[in-house]
């Protein structure tokens, strides 16, 4: 029979010598561990408050100028009392009409209602970032299905950002 080992000789404080500063350097590389992510976590939420903001602008201006082509388009009513909008005075709101991808090109709106819209959008301090003349659209569709469908597309290019972000807010004018 073999016998059984007996802890005889416990461990002596110079065969421990070091284990209490490898045991503090553990707990501040944990500690560290935890302040970085928590740095991390702030860092995105930061960054998605900004694009909360930037998108709810971005909403408020394309709302703006809808809301100023309710009340700025001419209207006619008929014999039969049914009132419609001329297509000519919703036409005059198209701006950029032509383009994909807030690249956009075309006939540059004449109505003056909407030169002052862009000037606010692509104003520095007060607009959305990154955002330019030519990264906004407004087009009217007149056909038989798509009877005065007024979609407006809203683009800018916040810091960091590769490609420039959209909103985009179709509606009728009746």
């Amino acid at each position: 029979m073999k016998p059984t080992p007996t802890l005889s000789k416990l461990s002596t404080p110079s065969q421990q010598r070091g284990m209490m500063m490898i045991e503090a350097l553990m707990a501040i590389l944990i500690f560290s561990l935890g302040i970085l992510g928590m740095v991390g976590v702030n860092a995105l939420a930061v960054a998605s408050q900004s694009d909360a903001q930037y998108r709810t602008d971005a909403n408020k201006f394309a709302t703006q100028i809808i809301n100023q082509i309710w009340v700025s388009v001419a209207r006619v009513t008929d014999a039969a009392g049914v009132t419609t909008v001329t297509p000519a005075s919703l036409t005059a709101f198209q701006h950029q009409p032509g383009g994909a991808n807030c690249a956009f090109a075309g006939d540059v709106a004449t109505q003056a209602l909407v030169a002052p819209w862009v000037a606010s959008m692509t104003a520095a301090g007060s607009g959305l970032p990154g955002a330019t003349a030519v990264m906004q659209q407004i087009v009217v569709a007149n056909t038989n299905i798509q009877r005065n469908e007024v979609t407006v597309t809203v683009c800018w290019k916040a810091p960091g950002d590769a490609v420039a972000r959209k909103h985009v807010m179709k509606t009728v004018i009746n």
